[in-house]
């Protein structure tokens, strides 16, 4: 008697916490994971970039890559001018369809 009490105690418990369990699996797979895919990818490409490659900067700035170093890029745009960025403002998406055309 006294075992089965403590069994439906448990399976009760374990039922009230099923919800949150679940929205958490799900808040993983539709937010969580999708977001550090698409960091990796942004790493990856910034890694492959080399002199001569065209980008797009996340402002919006169209330019050409001249010159590089660990941390920053040195991109001239329209008329010659050359504008140091840091790696991390150039735009995955907007470069790759830049590229890609």
């Amino acid at each position: 008697m006294l075992n089965s009490i403590l069994l439906q105690a448990a399976g009760s418990s374990l039922m009230q916490f099923l919800p949150m369990i679940l929205i958490i699996v799900v808040f993983y797979f539709f937010m969580i994971r999708p977001q550090m895919k698409k960091a990796k990818d942004h790493k990856k490409f910034i890694e492959e970039l080399k002199k001569g490659d065209k980008v797009i900067t996340s402002a919006g700035i169209h330019g050409k890559i001249t010159d590089m170093n660990e941390t920053t890029f040195l991109i001239e745009v329209e008329g010659g001018t050359k504008i140091r960025f840091d790696k991390s403002a150039v735009s995955l998406d907007a470069s790759k369809a830049l590229n890609t055309k």
